[in-house]
């Protein structure tokens, strides 16, 4: 349902005041879509697990938590955070038990605002908290129309314009800033009040300049000791500033800033997948460092912040990458418990000692609170706002910024338009889209066309369109209705991606693929929660990559998406995986670990070998125990052909 008529009309700006920027794009009001197929069993995994039933089985956001008003309970942000995974989870779902669980927590909130406008609980006046429920209380307004929350965001920032100077930002606020100035932005886009912009300015001179920090003086190897901008969930949100900034100036040099900061994360802290590690601090590029699982639900909040602001293809592009990869990889199959840390090759699943920058032995195990609760209260945003964010509007029509099944109703030009995505992508290469709109009805589709795609093909109604993408998206501009089917196929073809020490990694479409070691699920003894376990491998893991220069030929074969999507159905490395890459490789005889750490790749190509024979690969979110970087057999071409211009005198 769109709730946008029962928001205020924008009010005209003053003469001479300044004028925002509009987003390229924007979000869909919440509830608009909705999961199918395999993501709505991933959605109902997650509502049956670790997010339906935290209240029950974690304390920290029971009955005392003082953000629902209760006493001696946690007051700072796992309240906050877990509502904003609650709310969106409900919304996409349509699920009135959760949409039930979220009001008391809504209206404590809302009633807990003083007559100065500063709300929240007594015991706690840190600014960053209210940065989260901000968010959490703009989502509620979207998907219920709560004609409440305007007036009491603007009674808050009123409180923040006036205070701020004497009670600047610090520690995590100033870190996170741009959080608090998305929330000024969606009532500026509803109010048009000009002085809401000092208040974005001030925000913004009490925020870490990021694009500074990481474009010009990140560290280039792992942290030794604690800073807020080499913290790994920071980065993550930093990286949005840019984007924010540039709602408020329109200058397009924000953008060339931003995509220095994510060249200079790859080259000192990118890892195999494409993202930047940080077990808690940032932690170099190899493939044993961590990533904790509020950086990647955060990485993933930002790039759909980044799509709506620009609307470039590779926002959609790094957004698949992390929800297909990272995310299911966070979580056990069936989401009833999660790591803190995430590794890219990862032996083994335990509490044993890792080379983490700043973390506890058990970091690495999937439970209710490994190491510590941040992740435990933040991981819930990741699926829904996923979902929330598969299309957007953009001021002609519907923008796909990701692909997933999924159903959307939206108003486009005065006229209601349903859009059915018939897919089970990114396990599948093709994409049907049905449109429903009235007869004659004129509006764009903008569908976005991967970086990765060397090829595809598209047609509406049988018919091919040939158009070229710009800025990654091919544009539909047509008189649609009443019912038109649209097919997108995107051939995948194994890619293969060099690395240090002339390493190798695999990728499929916008999947990282993975050598699987088989998995040997432990459980823990009276652990709390749903669940506690280790996993031990059950095959061998030192391979190396053999015959990588005909890599695009390896045959991919592809089953049914289970109900489990992100999950093996055996203990057999790759068993019940929804696709599957068969590779070529040789036994790395030479290739040893340290306890559960294996050593880095030895150099290629390998001088030693043992047997060579089949390789099969798997999606990285399906094997929870994997190696993601291999060392290679052989060159990466073919030294005997004379033809082959890199030898040439």
């Amino acid at each position: 349902m769109d709730n946008t008529d029962q928001l205020p009309t924008p009010a005209e700006p003053a003469a001479g005041a300044p004028v925002s920027r509009a987003p390229a794009a924007s979000l869909l009001p919440l509830g608009s879509i909705t999961p199918t197929g395999w993501l709505l069993d991933q959605l109902r995994l997650q509502a049956a697990g670790q997010t339906g039933r935290l209240e029950e089985i974690w304390p920290d956001v029971g009955p005392t938590n003082a953000w629902r008003g209760g006493v001696g309970g946690e007051d700072w942000e796992r309240g906050p955070y877990y509502l904003d995974g609650l709310v969106p989870l409900a919304h996409v779902l349509g699920d009135e038990d959760l949409i039930e669980r979220t009001r008391p927590w809504v209206e404590w909130i809302l009633s807990s605002q003083r007559e100065d406008g500063f709300f929240g609980p007594q015991t706690n006046d840190d600014w960053w908290p209210r940065m989260v429920a901000l968010k959490v209380l703009t989502q509620h307004a979207e998907a219920t129309g709560d004609e409440r929350v305007v007036p009491f965001l603007q009674r808050y920032f009123r409180h923040q314009l006036e205070h701020l100077p004497g009670r600047p930002l610090r520690s995590w606020g100033r870190a996170r800033g741009a959080d608090n100035t998305l929330s000024v932005w969606w009532l500026h886009h509803r109010t048009g009040e000009a002085w809401l912009l000092d208040l974005v300015s001030l925000i913004d001179s009490q925020t870490i300049a990021w694009d500074d920090y990481l474009g010009g003086d990140l560290i280039t190897g792992a942290a030794r000791v604690f800073s807020h901008r080499t913290h790994g969930p920071n980065v993550a949100m930093g990286l949005k500033k840019g984007a924010v900034d540039w709602i408020l100036d329109g200058d397009d040099a924000h953008r060339g800033r931003t995509e220095r900061s994510f060249a200079n994360l790859d080259r000192w802290h990118g890892q195999a997948h494409g993202w930047f590690s940080g077990d808690e601090w940032l932690g170099g590029r190899e493939a044993t460092a961590g990533i904790e699982t509020c950086q990647v639900v955060e990485m993933m909040f930002t790039c759909e912040v980044m799509a709506a602001t620009y609307a470039d293809g590779v926002h959609g592009d790094r957004l698949e990458s992390l929800a297909y990869n990272l995310l299911p990889a966070s979580n056990d199959p069936r989401m009833l418990g999660h790591q803190y840390h995430q590794q890219a090759t990862q032996l083994e699943v335990s509490v044993a000692r890792r080379d983490w920058t700043f973390s506890s032995d058990d970091a690495g195990i999937f439970g209710l609170e490994p190491h510590f609760g941040c992740c435990t209260a933040n991981l819930h945003q990741g699926w829904p706002k996923l979902v929330s964010s598969l299309w957007m509007r953009s001021p002609r029509g519907l923008r796909a910024v990701a692909y997933a099944p999924s159903r959307v109703r939206a108003e486009v030009g005065g006229a209601e338009v349903t859009l059915d995505v018939r897919t089970a992508y990114p396990f599948e290469e093709t994409i049907e889209i049905g449109v429903e709109a009235p007869a004659g009805h004129e509006f764009d589709l903008l569908l976005r066309i991967p970086a990765w795609a060397a090829e595809w093909d598209l047609s509406v109604d049988g018919e091919t369109v040939a158009e070229e993408p710009v800025d990654g998206y091919v544009t539909l501009r047509r008189a649609w209705g009443p019912s038109s089917t649209v097919r997108l196929v995107l051939p995948m073809r194994p890619r293969v991606v060099r690395r240090e020490r002339q390493a190798a990694a695999v990728h499929l479409g916008p999947l990282t693929m993975v050598h699987p070691l088989g998995e040997n699920w432990i459980p823990v003894p009276g652990a709390p929660g749903l669940g506690e376990w280790e996993i031990h491998r059950r095959s061998s893991w030192n391979v190396a990559l053999d015959d990588v220069a005909g890599a695009a030929d390896w045959p991919v074969h592809r089953a049914t998406v289970q109900d489990v999507p992100w999950g093996l159905t055996g203990p057999r490395p790759g068993q019940g995986s929804p696709v599957v890459v068969e590779g070529r490789s040789v036994r790395a005889t030479e290739w040893r670990a340290t306890g559960v750490t294996p050593d880095p790749p030895p150099p290629s190509p390998l001088l030693e070998r043992g047997a060579d024979g089949d390789l099969l690969l798997v999606p990285y979110g399906v094997a929870r125990l994997r190696v993601t970087e291999f060392p290679v057999c052989g060159s990466w071409a073919d030294r005997d052909d004379p033809d082959d211009p890199q030898y040439a005198d």
